[in-house]
């Protein structure tokens, strides 16, 4: 089946777009088609830079999409939006090929609710392909991607850092409190170990940054939540040792850079699908003793604590994993 020109629609989130990229990379490499990228506003920065990709639009654009002719519509959002435009542009070409998957939502509830896990595929990026099998798209097996660009090199840090050391880089944001390791916890384990550590987040972890540098009060602690673009957060992964994180964005980012990744787990669990997709056998999840079984979809509401169950994991199941990866 031959395409030449291909449209990709996902809005959410950072991880989520992140995920995509191993179907823009295995579309552009087996079809040589145009990729064409629709995604909300604050994300276009996520994929501006990927080559494999020849415009990104935002939904702003979405009337100049509307004017495109594409072959191909892959749906990765598969909500009622990303139906409604893509109806849209197959009635301006009738052999435009519409192709969504499954989000596997009754099956999560049941897991959820049931503690019975029906999924079919272990990860969302499995169930991407599929569907795109049936157009003969195979998995290449060679995980995400994400891009720097090449403006960003250690110059465009402070001295200070320890970039040239092995460092370990600690992402401790989350999108909802419950899905965040505790500032305790990172105390605790940062007054354990003697390798350097930046923490990396939003502006919401600043504060929280500032905290666990204060109270931990060792002099290889450096708190640069709130202050780095997305690109900068990801240099500073790509050149770490090892990488701590929650259930976030930057930990997918990790994996496109085969990083040595311990991640925590709370209300959210690896059984839902978004772990890490990579190779790398240096992976290690650490979940909460509470359950094995998630306690929401998005890790916004815990079945048995106010902040969240991932505050029951162990200091010392930590720093075992740290030990284990350096």
């Amino acid at each position: 089946m031959s395409f030449k020109k291909i449209l990709i629609i996902r809005f959410s989130s950072i991880g989520d777009i992140v995920l995509t990229s191993t179907v823009v990379r295995v579309l552009k490499e087996q079809t040589d088609a145009s990729i064409y990228f629709l995604t909300k506003k604050s994300y276009v920065h996520v994929l501006i830079n990927n080559p494999y990709i020849k415009k990104v639009f935002s939904v702003n654009d979405v009337v100049e999409v509307l004017n495109k002719k594409f072959d191909l519509i892959v749906d990765l959002q598969k909500n009622l939006k990303s139906f409604f435009i893509s109806i849209l542009i197959k009635d301006k070409m009738k052999k435009t090929l519409y192709i969504s998957y499954n989000k596997e939502n009754i099956k999560k509830w049941i897991l959820i609710n049931f503690k019975k896990n029906l999924l079919k595929y272990d990860h969302v990026v499995d169930r991407y392909f599929s569907e795109l099998k049936k157009i003969n798209i195979k998995n290449d097996n060679k995980g995400v991607d994400f891009f720097i660009p090449s403006n960003i090199n250690k110059i465009s840090f402070s001295n200070e850092l320890p970039l040239e050391k092995n460092y370990i880089a600690w992402v401790i944001g989350g999108t909802y409190r419950q899905k965040k390791i505790s500032k305790e916890i990172i105390i605790k384990v940062c007054s354990k170990i003697s390798t350097p550590v930046i923490f990396i987040g939003g502006m919401l972890e600043k504060k929280i940054g500032e905290y666990v540098c204060k109270k931990a009060a060792k002099p290889n602690l450096y708190n640069l939540c709130g202050s780095l673009s997305l690109d900068k957060s990801a240099f500073i992964i790509k050149n770490s040792s090892i990488v701590l994180t929650n259930d976030t964005g930057m930990m997918h980012i990790a994996s496109a850079f085969q990083k040595k990744i311990i991640s925590f787990w709370g209300c959210t669990k690896p059984s839902l699908g978004m772990y890490p997709y990579t190779s790398n056998e240096n992976n290690i999840f650490i979940n909460s003793n509470i359950s094995s079984f998630p306690c929401s979809k998005l890790g916004n509401k815990c079945l048995y604590s106010k902040d969240g169950c991932i505050n029951n994991i162990k200091v010392k199941e930590i720093l075992i994993a740290i030990d284990n990866l350096t």
